[in-house]
C-alpha cells in the first residue's frame, strides 16, 4: 500500500465529498451524509480514497441501496454486508470513492464515532499514522 500526506489529498477529497453529498441529497433527502475515515481526519495519512457515510432509517435501507446504484454505484462483493451495512463503490471513476450505507442507530455508527474520536485526540492521529506508514509497501491482505 502507498500512503499520502494529508496536504496531498484532503483538499481535493473535501471538494469531491461536497459534490457527492449534493448528489446523494437529491436521491435520499432524509439521509445523514458524513465524510468519514482518514480523509476526514486532520493530519491523517491515507491511501487517498474517499469514504462517505450515508445513514438512513432501517425501514428504507434496501430502497436506499437501489437509489445509490441509480447514480453509478455498485455493491462491493469483497466486503462485509449485513441488513444494516452495505458498502458501495463508484463505477468508471478515476477517484476511489466508497459509500458506507448504514442503518441509523446500528453498530456501524462506529465509522462516525471513530472519526470524531480521532479529531478530538490528535495524539491518536500520530499513532494511527505511524501504524499505517509501517505498512507501506504491503498489500491490503497483509
Amino acid at each position: 500500500m502507498k500512503f499520502f500526506l494529508p496536504e496531498d489529498f484532503q483538499p481535493k477529497l473535501n471538494l469531491i465529498f461536497e459534490n457527492e453529498k449534493v448528489s446523494i441529497q437529491k436521491i435520499l433527502p432524509h439521509a445523514r451524509i458524513e465524510h468519514i475515515c482518514a480523509s476526514s481526519i486532520p493530519h491523517a495519512v491515507s491511501k487517498g480514497d474517499l469514504d462517505i457515510f450515508v445513514g438512513v432509517d432501517s425501514s428504507g435501507f434496501n430502497d436506499a441501496i437501489s437509489s445509490i446504484k441509480s447514480i453509478g454505484y455498485f455493491e462491493q462483493k469483497d466486503t462485509f454486508r449485513s441488513e444494516t451495512l452495505c458498502m458501495l463503490k463508484k463505477e468508471d471513476r478515476t477517484d476511489d470513492i466508497a459509500k458506507q450505507l448504514v442503518a441509523n442507530g446500528s453498530e456501524f455508527e462506529v465509522f462516525v464515532s471513530f472519526r470524531d474520536l480521532m479529531i478530538n485526540h490528535p495524539e491518536y492521529v500520530h499513532a494511527y499514522n505511524e501504524l499505517k506508514t509501517s505498512c507501506s509497501g504491503m498489500n491490503e491482505d497483509d
